[in-house]
């Protein structure tokens, strides 16, 4: 089954005797839930929380941290044979699968949980990361595979969904691309990621329709002021990968007339931006332009 939109609730809770079953029990088959096993007047377990939690945090909503204060509540710890805090336990479907006493290092509790969620924090953000370099440069098969080892490594996380589309229509496969959105999950499918990858679908297709990019530019140099032509020049460049120009190209029509033809060009700049990424440095640039125009 493919992912899921990814959750964001990473609040470390306090669990008792009499909710324990609730909170820990039952919610553990929706997600691995760790149970922080601490009393007030333990300082290691005061040294491990930070560490936990900024772990636990990392994970995204992978994985629900909890805090039982065993002074509080013997019982259960008792009933866990725990005779030594701190101690972390974690739980899924109902039981007891894993766990770890003591204040240990920082890359334990890490690799205690990715046993138990897979890879979590950096690991995924550097695969997206050499990902999108290997598609911004033109290596599709190295964007490809990281795309793919990305999702495996965390299937919740749209962005590399969206970059393998993005992967499949720049190397011209628009039916293969339409195909593996298809085929995703409705909430992934909703995503923005998966929006950008349709919107440069629909820019693909576009620039097929617009003509050759050396008749437009010398259809322009006749009439600089054929709003269309520069229109549609700005439409090729950027499947081109002429980012910068397509973008000069929108804006000298906005600049020009913004109202043209019911704001095609803003309109459209606004489209590339989506497709592009907000950190692209194309983006920014052409947004603080548009800025500068419509603001003046």
């Amino acid at each position: 089954m493919l992912g899921s939109v990814e959750k964001t609730e990473n609040a470390v809770e306090d669990v008792t005797t009499a909710d324990f079953k609730a909170k820990v029990m039952d919610a553990s088959a929706e997600q691995p839930v760790l149970v922080d096993f601490w009393a007030p007047w333990c300082g290691p377990c005061k040294q491990l929380a930070p560490v936990l939690e900024k772990i636990v945090q990392s994970a995204e909503g992978k994985v629900k941290l909890v805090k039982m204060n065993i002074d509080e509540n013997p019982q259960i710890p008792g009933q866990l044979g725990i005779k030594s805090i701190p101690a972390v336990i974690a739980f899924q479907r109902g039981q007891p699968v894993d766990g770890f006493m003591g204040n240990v290092p920082e890359s334990q509790i890490k690799g205690f949980i990715e046993r138990l969620v897979g890879p979590i924090g950096s690991a995924f953000k550097e695969m997206l990361e050499v990902a999108e370099n290997a598609l911004e440069s033109g290596d599709f098969d190295q964007a490809l595979a990281g795309f793919q080892s990305a999702i495996q490594a965390d299937d919740s996380k749209t962005e590399a969904y969206g970059g393998l589309a993005r992967t499949l229509i720049r190397m011209g496969d628009i039916d293969g691309a339409r195909e593996f959105i298809d085929a995703l999950d409705d909430p992934i499918q909703k995503s923005p990621a998966i929006s950008a990858a349709l919107s440069e679908i629909k820019l693909s297709e576009q620039a097929g329709a617009v003509g050759d990019l050396a008749d437009l530019q010398s259809k322009l140099e006749e009439n600089p002021g054929d709003h269309q032509t520069r229109f549609d020049l700005a439409v090729g460049l950027n499947a081109s990968g002429r980012y910068e120009e397509a973008a000069d190209n929108l804006l000298a029509i906005i600049r020009a007339e913004r109202g043209w033809n019911d704001e095609a060009a803003r309109k459209q700049l606004l489209e590339f931006f989506d497709v592009w990424g907000p950190m692209a440095e194309h983006t920014r640039e052409a947004r603080r332009k548009l800025s500068a125009i419509l603001f003046s």
